[in-house]
Parts: structure tokens; C-alpha cells; sequence
């Protein structure tokens, strides 16, 4: 097997010539013979008993050529692309097989997609914004008010009428022109008053209303709601069973003692300012890198293959697919539940999809104009970090993932680092 030419035919775009020896297509035609000697059977012998030079006297010499195509394809193909030294980014397409027979071997060419060549602008010296990690003692009394909610408890009344903020449990059932519709009945079902679960203008109409009491809601579907009720007028027939009332705790040092590890609401306050700060500083570095990093791809020069933007959506389905197996469900019933299809459900992803595609080729081509390397010191601390964080051990890291990997993810940081040290805020 050897390449015979390698010629760009078009942006990103390579035509490959290679050619296959007839010793190595002979040898293949044989092996295509022994896979399917045992279903083989010819008049006159018993299935299996024929011999491959029977086969091909009656069927002709290229009984097998197909299959022994198939059978050297795949490491002539390979063999012509390291040969050629092109890195692709999609299966080759377009095969043209001139010439096969056990005499001259094969000669085919075909097409590839390559990486696109990408020419940097600017990356060092942006300027972008960077957000307050201030903390105000408004931040702190929101985090206060979520946890002293969050320890909150539910108390029955009996004597007045449900508020917003009030829990309660009651029935519905909703009729649209007189006649009732699917889905739109409930028992003892439990509601917030005030969180906005129901259609507008339902939550507070029950508002107001007593234990035991019945009574008519009046409300219109939004337009944007599923299309048999969207946009008309419904009245629900409701009932009150319950009502609860959110009985929150003092904010005293006891309440910091039942929640914490804290003797004092002082301290508690304190450790809750330490908190939101940290997660400030992460979000605005964060948020800092992900600015600078648009800038660097708006300033990127480059013709990149529809191809590569399509698998990294198929990679973002599929990661999107194993989440939700995780937790019990499968892609198809999800979608279902949705009202999508797949290219629909795809459509969600290109938009991320084209920035992660660029934000890769950009880093890339960073790392190969400053040189970047990882040390083995550097990949060590890479794969010490990766066992901490999925609690596994150093040596099984490494065998799940190749150095290789681990490597370029070590240069990835580095590139991002020199952005971000580079610089200005705004």
C-alpha cells in the first residue's frame, strides 16, 4: 500500500490517490473467501465444501472484490493520510476506484476534510471588564433570608383567608367554553401562592379565599401555551382543603447554632460574607476569561468545515443524552416531553457549539505560536487535580485517560493563563 499523490483541491480540502499492491489485494480476496466459506454453497458440493477457485470460475474473479475492498480500505486509507501528513476532521468521501483485480491490485482516490489552517489577531493586551467581587451586607441578608427560609416551617391556619406566600391544598379542574379539558384537573394539590406555578392571574385569585370554601377562578391562557388552549378564556372550579403559613425562625445566635457549626449569628454572617466572595471571585474570573475569549476568536481568520461545528453538537447531544441516563431517562422520552425533534432539539446547541469549535482552534494555534509545552511535573499535578476531583486514584486517571490528553489540556491552560495575564481591565 503506498500513496500515490496528495493534492489540495479546495479550502480545507485534499484529494488522496493511493494504490493497494496485488499481492496485498490478493491476499485480501482470500481472507473475504474464508469469511463466507461456511454460507457458500455451489450445485454439486455441500455448503462450505467449495474451494474459493470453484466460487470464482463460476461467479467470476471478482466474487470477492467488494468485500476485499473492505478489508483494505481502511488501513490504505490511514496509511495515504499519515503518509500525506494531513490531519483530517471527517471520514473520507467521495471514493473513486479506477482500477481492482488480483492482477494490478487496486488504485482508488477520495476525498478529505482537514483542519483548518487559522491565523491569529490580537491576543495579547484586550481589554475587557471585569465585575465587583464586593460583597454588600444587602448580599449577605439575601443568603441570610434564603437559609433562614430553607429552615422554615409550614403551620396550619384556620383563621383567615390564604395569602401570597401561603402554601395550600386544594382541588381544580379547569372547563374551557363549559366543557372540561385534559390536564386540567387537580386533587389535594399542593401550591405557594406567589411562585407563579399556575397560569397568570391564578395564584392570586386564590388569594383571599378560606378552608372549605368554593369558588370560580377566571383566567386566559397565555398565547405562547400548547396550542388547543392558548389564547382562550378558562374558568377553574376550585376548593380550598388547607392552608399553611410559613413560620420562619428567629435570626438569632440560636438559629445560627441549629445551622451551622457556629455559635454566633455574627460568625455565621461572617463566614456567609467569606463565602460569596469566593464564589464572586470565581465567577468574575470566570466571566473575565470567557470576554477575553470572544475577542480573541472575533480577531481569528479562518475557514472552518461545517463538519467539525456538526460533531461538536453530536457531542453535546450525547453528553446532554448520558446526564439525563444518569438520572433515569432516555433522550427519546425526553424529547417527547418536550414536543421536539431531534434536529429541533440540536438547533439548541449550535450557537455553543461554534464558539467551542473556534475557542479551540484559537487556543491551538496560541499554543503552537508561543511554544507552549507541558512538563511532566505539570501533567502530574494535571492528573493529581482529576483524581481529587472525581475521587479515584492517580494510576486509574491515568488509565482512563492518554497523556496525550491530559497534555494538550495542560498547553489549553496555559494559552488561556497568557490571555489572561496579558491583559487589561477595563
Amino acid at each position: 500500500m503506498a500513496l500515490k499523490s496528495s493534492n489540495k483541491v479546495d479550502t480545507n480540502t485534499y484529494e488522496v490517490e493511493v494504490t493497494v499492491d496485488s499481492a496485498t489485494f490478493t491476499e485480501a480476496c482470500k481472507s473475504a473467501f474464508m469469511k463466507q466459506r461456511k454460507s457458500i454453497q455451489l450445485p454439486g458440493f455441500r455448503k462450505g465444501k467449495a474451494t474459493q477457485g470453484m466460487v470464482e470460475k463460476m461467479y467470476g474473479e471478482g466474487a470477492f472484490y467488494e468485500e476485499a475492498l473492505e478489508i483494505v480500505y481502511p488501513e490504505a486509507v490511514q496509511s495515504a493520510i499519515d503518509e500525506a501528513a494531513l490531519r483530517i476532521v471527517d471520514q473520507p468521501f467521495d471514493l473513486d476506484v479506477s482500477v481492482m483485480s488480483k492482477a494490478e491490485g487496486v488504485e482508488m482516490k477520495f476525498k478529505v476534510t482537514t483542519y483548518p489552517e487559522v491565523k491569529l489577531g490580537d491576543y495579547k493586551g484586550l481589554k475587557a471588564e471585569m465585575l465587583s467581587v464586593d460583597v454588600s451586607d444587602e448580599d449577605v441578608d439575601n443568603e441570610l433570608k434564603t437559609l433562614q427560609d430553607r429552615n422554615s416551617r409550614l403551620v396550619t391556619v384556620e383563621d383567615r383567608a390564604a395569602e401570597m406566600g401561603d402554601s395550600v391544598e386544594l382541588d381544580f379542574e379547569g372547563f374551557v367554553d363549559g366543557v372540561a379539558f385534559d390536564g386540567g384537573k387537580g386533587e389535594n394539590y399542593p401550591l405557594e401562592l406567589g411562585t407563579g406555578a399556575f397560569i397568570p392571574g391564578f395564584e392570586e385569585q386564590v388569594a383571599g379565599h378560606k378552608s372549605e370554601e368554593e369558588f370560580d377562578v377566571n383566567v386566559t391562557f397565555p398565547e405562547e401555551y400548547q396550542e388547543d388552549l392558548a389564547g382562550k378564556e378558562a374558568v377553574f372550579k376550585c376548593k380550598i382543603h388547607e392552608i399553611k403559613h410559613k413560620e420562619l425562625p428567629e435570626l438569632d445566635d440560636d438559629f445560627a447554632k441549629d445551622v451551622s457549626e457556629f455559635d454566633t449569628l455574627d460568625e455565621l454572617k461572617e463566614d456567609i460574607k467569606k463565602q460569596i466572595s469566593e464564589r464572586k471571585e470565581t465567577e468574575a474570573k470566570n466571566d473575565f476569561e470567557n470576554k477575553l475569549l470572544e475577542l480573541v476568536i472575533e480577531n481569528i481568520e479562518a475557514e472552518i468545515p461545517d463538519c467539525m461545528f456538526d460533531q461538536k453538537v453530536d457531542e453535546m447531544v450525547q453528553d446532554y443524552a448520558y446526564r439525563l441516563q444518569m438520572q433515569g431517562l432516555d433522550l427519546s422520552t425526553y424529547l417527547q416531553y418536550l414536543g421536539q425533534d431531534m434536529d429541533q432539539f440540536k438547533a439548541q446547541f449550535e450557537e455553543g457549539a461554534k464558539k467551542q469549535v473556534k475557542v479551540s482552534l484559537a487556543l491551538e494555534a496560541i499554543i503552537n505560536a508561543e511554544n507552549l509545552e507541558a512538563t511532566e511535573d505539570e501533567i502530574s499535578a494535571e492528573v493529581d487535580k482529576l483524581a481529587e476531583q472525581y475521587s479515584m486514584e492517580a494510576d486509574q486517571i491515568r488509565a482512563a485517560v492518554p497523556a496525550e490528553q491530559i497534555a494538550q489540556d495542560v498547553k489549553t491552560r496555559k494559552a488561556v493563563d497568557l490571555i489572561v495575564e496579558a491583559a487589561v481591565k477595563a
